[in-house]
């Protein structure tokens, strides 16, 4: 599935937030959607303002969470400021079709925030869904969102990412002010994908037990004439143990392994032959425990304009790509599809039961995994995916990542 929805969520971005708790509008899906998947009625929808995607907010808002039958079950507002990720205060009202923020609240300016909402509608049933929102950057000034958050403990697959707020002409003198250093120390190298995105790394996937400091010195240094940076901070982060999963397409099968042996071998579902799953190494860049997947933000729609598709509490989900690739659970699909066929719209699919188990290999899967883990595809009938799309820049060798370097 490809995706054009913006990242957000539990493993975050700094200044954006990677806390996200349930899930977002976004992803693919396998199977047939069946019986107690019906659309999504007007009178059920969760309406979130400001809406996805909005820029400029003011610092009184409006922020907002309505819902207009049912009840709001919980509502996370996130910012991370500094490293360090601060909720903004707020309480649903009595008759739980409102959340409102803390009266004498403001937004910070210059900061990405994401809104993370489940809800019971009118049927009882859960749903989901995950917005963000940036504020007012001061004028001529420019401001870096990057991930992981402070303090988070990740996969040895993890690369230190930047995306910027505006186009850098000066590349050389903003990769200069970001320093990436680790103990034990390895060598780290910047590379650009375009004119507004900064991704770090090491020639291979860090060891175990690595201490991570990213110093950010962006404040005064010009990326574009007379556009100076605000940015003074210093983050870190922890490389937890060695995780890699190699998803084989053809043979439905996924080899989980960690610390170099064999944890598992969990029977999966992958794209269908009209929508294959990309091939690849792909890096876990965030962890729902619920998200909804609309077909019709990825182009697959019905002649009338609604998705092919509309589930409103996907379990236990991970972005693979910004483009929409998810490894999730899948409680939809008969039970001898996994390990046998092919039936999502790009996704890799785990066998999983509604409301999400974690008895079930998809839960077992999603309780074993950290944002910066690897998932790698192969054999499948697609292309290898785009080192710019995700953390997917292991697919880029050694000689080919320095020479996306500006300083070079």
């Amino acid at each position: 599935m490809r995706h054009v929805l913006k990242r957000a969520g539990r493993g975050a971005a700094v200044v954006l937030t990677w806390a996200g708790l349930m899930a977002g509008l976004a992803g693919c899906t396998g199977g047939a959607l069946e019986v107690g998947n019906k659309p999504q009625s007007p009178e059920d929808a969760i309406q979130v303002i400001p809406e996805d995607g909005a820029k400029g907010v003011g610092r009184e808002g409006p922020l907002m969470v309505k819902l207009p039958s049912g009840r709001l079950e919980r509502v996370k507002v996130m910012q991370v400021e500094d490293g360090r990720p601060a909720e903004v205060p707020g309480a649903v009202s009595e008759d739980g079709l409102r959340w409102m923020p803390a009266e004498g609240t403001h937004l910070d300016l210059a900061a990405k925030y994401s809104v993370d909402v489940v809800a019971l509608d009118g049927h009882g049933h859960r749903q989901a869904r995950h917005t963000t929102f940036t504020t007012q950057i001061p004028e001529r000034r420019f401001i870096g969102y990057f991930k992981p958050e402070n303090r988070s403990t990740v996969g040895t697959g993890m690369i230190v990412s930047f995306d910027f707020n505006r186009e850098i002409e000066d590349r050389a003198a903003v990769e200069r002010a970001i320093r990436v250093t680790s103990d034990p120390p390895v060598e780290v190298v910047g590379h650009w994908f375009g004119k507004e995105r900064l991704d770090f790394r090491p020639s291979v996937y860090w060891q175990p037990g690595t201490k991570v400091r990213v110093d950010v010195r962006l404040r005064d240094v010009q990326a574009a004439p007379g556009v100076y940076g605000i940015q003074q901070k210093t983050v870190a982060f922890t490389v937890g143990r060695s995780q890699v999963s190699l998803v084989d397409a053809a043979a439905h099968t996924m080899e989980v392994r960690r610390n170099g042996g064999i944890l598992a071998k969990l029977p999966i579902t992958a794209g269908a032959p009209k929508a294959t799953t990309y091939n690849g190494k792909m890096v876990v860049a965030e962890m729902y425990d619920v998200t909804r997947m609309n077909g019709a933000t990825v182009g697959f729609k019905k002649k009338d304009g609604k998705g092919e598709y509309d589930i409103k509490d996907v379990p236990h989900a991970m972005r693979l790509t910004d483009s929409g690739t998810f490894i999730h659970g899948n409680y939809w699909a008969a039970p001898e599809t996994f390990g046998s066929a092919n039936v999502s719209h790009g996704c890799v699919g785990l066998r999983d039961e509604k409301g999400g188990s974690s008895d079930a290999p998809a839960g077992w899967f999603f309780d074993r995994s950290l944002i910066g883990d690897v998932v790698e595809v192969v054999n499948s009938r697609d292309k290898r995916v785009d080192p710019a799309n995700g953390l997917s820049g292991w697919n880029l060798d050694w000689k080919a990542w320095q020479e996306g370097s500006a300083l070079r």
